[in-house]
């Protein structure tokens, strides 16, 4: 068995890392709109066209784009990443949780599952800090640079697969073979995985989670408490904490516990695995001697 345990976060980002819809920082301000005016305009388009909302969300980017007469390029999208804001300690986070695992001889990675917009997260201050960034992805014309197809698009059930693909480490969402086939070896066990959402969009994949021996916990802000103490009490989640991702906030002492867990864990496995090979060896030898 391996030295060091591998252990995966994965993140929403909308109201999860960052304070709203990444697109109310600075994409539905350049169309001259209100965030209100944006997401109902959505909402009336997939209510009338039968649409699935992220898909409305995603043609609504393009046809208000040329509507107003903005060029909605790559390189455009990936400028408004620089405009989010985090929940406080977000930006410090991700490196002092890598430490707090390494200490213990967990290797901690970060995946980020988004419904949003991948191109915008791409220019964000914490894209790197990722293993992978899963989101909304648009299909540019090589020729104009402009969107002419979506890519991917991730719903709120749909979030669910990458769970099994962050596990078995099948990254390519092309690949539905491998992500699919059963298999005994698994990159990262499932029980090593926890999942950070912030509402009732991340409830499938945080049961998803859950169930299988992972840790979900639901991020909240101040108003929501009582959706959050509703999750746990409906078996949902296992924790719900402050959108507060400071050192020595309730969420860092709670993930701090979780990479205590999985330490503890591996640390055990190794050591059954020890006497285990210890006992078939010995099995072996009086196996060999009693021919």
């Amino acid at each position: 068995m391996k030295k060091t345990a591998i252990m995966a976060i994965m993140y929403d980002f909308d109201k999860t890392l960052c304070t709203t819809d990444m697109q109310n920082y600075g994409f539905i301000p350049a169309l001259n709109m209100t965030p209100d005016e944006f997401w109902g305009a959505t909402g009336e388009f997939s209510a009338k066209t039968g649409c699935e909302r992220i898909l409305s969300y995603m043609y609504m980017m393009v046809k208000l784009s040329k509507e107003k007469g903005i060029k909605l390029t790559k390189k455009w999208l990936n400028s408004l990443g620089e405009g989010i804001v985090y929940f406080p300690g977000v930006e410090k986070w991700f490196d002092r949780i890598n430490k707090y695992g390494e200490e213990r001889g967990v290797k901690v990675e970060h995946y980020l599952c988004s419904s949003g917009t991948k191109e915008i997260v791409e220019g964000c201050s914490i894209a790197k800090k990722f293993r992978k960034i899963y989101g909304c992805e648009f299909y540019f014309d090589p020729e104009t640079g402009e969107p002419i197809w979506p890519k991917l698009a991730i719903n709120y059930t749909q979030k669910t697969q990458y769970f099994f693909r962050i596990s078995k480490g099948v990254y390519d969402v092309s690949d539905d073979n491998s992500v699919n086939s059963k298999t005994q070896k698994r990159r990262i066990p499932y029980s090593n995985i926890v999942y950070l959402g912030d509402g009732m969009t991340d409830v499938p994949c945080m049961v998803l989670v859950k169930q299988n021996g992972g840790k979900s916990i639901a991020i909240h802000q101040k108003k929501d408490t009582k959706n959050m103490a509703n999750l746990i009490k409906e078996g949902r989640v296992n924790f719900a904490c402050l959108a507060d991702y400071s050192e020595g906030s309730d969420l860092d002492q709670t993930m701090k516990l979780i990479i205590d867990r999985v330490a503890v864990e591996h640390s055990i496995s190794i050591k059954e695995n020890a006497i285990i090979e210890k006992v078939n060896k010995a099995a072996k030898k009086l196996t060999q001697e009693g021919k």
